[in-house]
Formats: structure tokens, C-alpha cells, sequence
């Protein structure tokens, strides 16, 4: 530190916001960025290791988000603390302009609308099969009407999912993080073991030779990595939340974050498609029988991890209705809005209505399993571009020694290219493939 300047101390030492409660311990915001990471994606990681080529391009290719992903983190911590802001779309406006911070919005939500609806289709689907196994059949007879995906889903979104949405605070999902990360830590340990323990008609190693390798095939994983590891919209929030208050702490806490989730994706990718080579499913779980007893637990702990992880993700989309009531109360009524926007009536309001148009849409839209490419895109805005872009207007306005400054400039230009390069690949491929 001695050979520094001032401000290069201070790239280390920024504060958080002041707005911002410190009530977040740093065990606690790793277990919430881990969880904001394990989520749907997991399920699917097997399948893009077989998209990959084969498990040695899919871990190139994962090492090498690793480190966007990983500076990405650190760059919204950085901006957090040179803007004073406490949220993420906060921060993009801050340091980029309104018109950047309407496009982050916009991003913002439709990121996290298509998330939450995935989530709840992949419960329904968890849900469906455990019905299924239950309460099984004969094939001309129908399911009882209380095993409808619909009735079944619904009823899980009251009881619990609504429930876990309601605190004011995203301090309070550490303790669902801490049973959501282990429930999907036992997801992967199971594929393990079903790779050395389950039956041998399972292993299909002869036919991994016929995965094919192509650099197209490479950049096609890029979207299902961005829509396994996205906690970036999350980090902001975690960030100003945190008691101690360093970005060289924030970092490490991002490192180890990624790192153990990087481990649990890979071990679930490279057994899954060890098990079934070319033959896996792009849901693991529906690759194995249904009336094996461990994959039973396992349907019904990611499950759980799924259920805690929803919270999470409506926690950020609230926080952007929640601007949109200020701003849109102080329009019309003045600087003194008719309610508080944190308040219980407006928070229990928003609440309601993101989980009732989510899972809405997951009942009665059809499968969507096509569009997962489009989420992975519009998560590269929150991932490479938007934080590429607050790095070049942060260090605009921060005092740093110019060899530094030139260096920061070039990973934010390099960063943009990436993000826009993975959203225009991504988006094209899952046009074409719903057209």
C-alpha cells in the first residue's frame, strides 16, 4: 500500500452508502449472493455441458466467465459506494444518466419477471412428478383434481412463497439462503453419487465421443452460464447491506461466493453428462427414474432451493416498483406521496401483485424452455454491461493514477463488447429457435 496513491487506497477502502441499514453479517451476504446464483440454472448445466462440446470447452468457457463475473461483482461495489446509492438501477443512474437508468429498469424488470416465472414452472414441474409418484394412476383414469399443476402450484405460492416475500428487509433471506444453498449443495452430491452408485444402465460414457465441437457451440453456453451464475442484480442491495464495510472485504465475499457455486455447477455438469452423455436431458432430473429414492430427495429439496430463491429475485423487481411509486406519487401529488413506498400497505401491495402476474403467467403460458437463451441475454446487461459502463463513469470522477485509469477504461470497454456480443448471440439463437 505504501507505493499507492490516494485514491488507489481509496479503490480499497470506499464506504458503503450511508442510506443503506449495515444489519448484514459477511457469512450471511455469502450465503444470499450463493443462493441468488444456485437457482434454476443448475438444473440445466449438464445439458450445456453436452451443447459445450464436452466437459474441457465447458470449463474454458466457465473459468472464463468466472473472471467477468467475479470483476463484475467488485465493479458494482465500487460504483455502490462513488454513487451513494442502495439499489442497482440507483447506482446505473447515478453514474450513467436517466436514460441508462431507464434501460436498466426496463431490463430489470423483464429480467426478473421471466426469472420468477421460470422459477415457478420449474417448481410446478418438481411438483407435478412428485404428485405423480405419489399418487399414482392407472392411464385411462384421471389425476385427482387436487394434483393439478395449478392447484398443486398455487397453493405453494400462498402458503409459503408470499409469506418469505413479505419482510422489508433482504437481510432476513439469510436463513432461507442457508437451507436453499445446502438443498442445492445435496442436488449435486446426489448426481455424483448416482454417477458412481446408481444403476449401470445409467452410465453412457462410450457415447460422449459423439458430442461434437464447434466454437458455435461454445458461444451457445455462454447464455445458460449467465442465467446459472446471475446474483449481480442482487449485489447492490447485499453490498449496502453489509456491516463491515470495505470493498476489498466485498471482494473476498464475492470470490467465495463464486467459487463454491462455481463448484457445485460444475460437479452437477460434469457427472450429469458423464452419466448420460449426449443423451442427457436439459432438466437432469427428468434423466433419471422416477422411483429412485435419492433422486426423489432431490426433487423435493431443489424444490425448497427454489422456493427460497424466489424471494430474492421479487425483493429486486419490488425495489424498481418502488422507485416507479415515489416518482410517479411525487409527479402527481408533490414531493409528499399519498403512501410510503417501504411502507407495509405499499410493500404487501407490490408483493402480491408480482406474485399473482408470475405465477399467472406460469400457469397458463406454455412451456418455457425455449427462452431460457433470452433470459441468459438480458442477464448480460446486469453481468458485463451496465457494470462495464459504471466503471468508465466512476472513474471519471474518482481521482486515479492514470496508468490505473487507463487499465479500469479498458476492462469497462471490454466488458460492454462481451455483454453486447453474448446479448445479440443469445437473443438471435432463441428467436430463431422459437420462430
Amino acid at each position: 500500500m505504501e507505493g499507492q496513491t490516494p485514491g488507489d487506497r481509496g479503490l480499497l477502502e470506499k464506504p458503503v452508502p450511508t442510506a443503506a441499514r449495515r444489519s448484514l453479517s459477511s457469512l450471511g451476504a455469502v450465503f444470499i449472493l450463493l443462493k441468488s446464483a444456485l437457482g434454476a440454472g443448475l438444473l440445466s448445466f449438464p445439458w450445456a455441458f453436452h451443447k459445450a462440446g464436452g466437459v474441457a470447452p465447458a470449463f474454458l468457457v466457465e473459468l472464463v466467465s468466472l473472471v467477468f463475473l467475479i470483476s463484475g461483482l467488485v465493479i458494482l461495489g465500487y460504483a455502490a459506494s462513488v454513487s451513494g446509492q442502495a439499489t442497482y438501477q440507483g447506482v446505473v443512474g447515478g453514474l450513467c444518466g436517466p436514460t441508462i437508468r431507464k434501460l436498466c429498469e426496463a431490463c430489470f424488470v423483464i429480467n426478473l419477471l421471466m426469472i420468477s416465472v421460470a422459477f415457478l414452472r420449474v417448481i410446478g414441474d418438481q411438483l407435478e412428478k412428485l404428485c405423480d409418484l405419489l399418487l399414482p394412476s392407472a392411464p385411462p383414469a384421471p389425476q385427482p383434481w387436487y394434483t393439478n399443476q395449478r392447484f398443486t402450484l398455487t397453493l405453494l405460492s400462498m402458503l409459503a412463497i408470499l409469506p418469505l416475500s413479505a419482510p422489508r428487509e433482504i437481510g432476513f433471506q439469510k436463513y432461507t439462503s442457508i437451507l436453499g444453498t445446502l438443498a442445492a449443495c445435496y442436488l449435486a452430491l446426489a448426481i455424483v453419487a448416482q454417477y458412481y452408485l446408481g444403476p449401470q444402465d445409467l452410465a453412457r460414457e462410450p457415447r460422449l465421443a459423439s458430442s461434437p465441437f464447434s466454437w458455435a457451440s461454445v458461444f451457445s453456453v455462454f447464455p445458460t452460464i449467465c442465467f446459472g451464475f446471475q446474483c449481480h442484480e442482487a449485489a447492490v442491495s447485499i453490498y449496502c447491506s453489509m456491516r463491515h464495510q470495505s470493498l476489498g472485504h466485498w471482494a473476498l465475499v464475492s470470490v467465495l461466493s463464486l467459487l463454491a457455486c462455481c463448484l457445485v455447477y460444475s460437479l452437477t455438469g460434469v457427472y450429469g453428462f458423464l452419466t448420460f452423455g449426449t443423451d442427457v436431458s436439459a432438466d437432469i432430473l427428468m434423466s433419471y427414474p422416477g422411483n429412485d429414492g435419492i433422486i426423489i430427495v432431490a426433487r423435493v429439496l431443489f424444490t425448497v432451493s427454489i422456493v427460497t430463491a424466489y424471494p430474492v429475485v421479487l425483493f429486486l423487481g419490488r425495489s424498481v416498483m418502488q422507485d416507479f411509486w415515489r416518482r410517479g406519487c411525487c409527479w402527481a401529488c408533490g414531493p409528499q406521496p399519498l403512501a410510503e413506498p417501504s411502507g407495509p400497505w405499499v410493500r404487501m401491495l407490490l408483493t402480491v401483485l408480482w406474485v399473482t402476474v408470475t405465477l399467472a403467467m406460469a400457469l397458463f403460458l406454455p412451456d418455457l424452455s425455449e427462452i431460457v437463451g433470452i433470459i441468459g441475454g438480458v442477464s448480460s446487461f446486469f453481468i458485463f454491461i451496465f457494470p462495464g459502463l459504471c466503471l468508465i463513469c466512476a472513474i471519471s470522477v474518482e481521482p486515479v493514477r492514470p496508468r490505473v485509469k487507463c487499465f479500469l477504461e479498458a476492462w469497462g470497454v471490454v466488458s460492454v463488447l462481451v455483454g453486447t456480443f453474448i446479448f445479440g448471440q443469445s437473443t438471435v439463437a432463441a428467436v430463431m429457435e422459437l420462430l
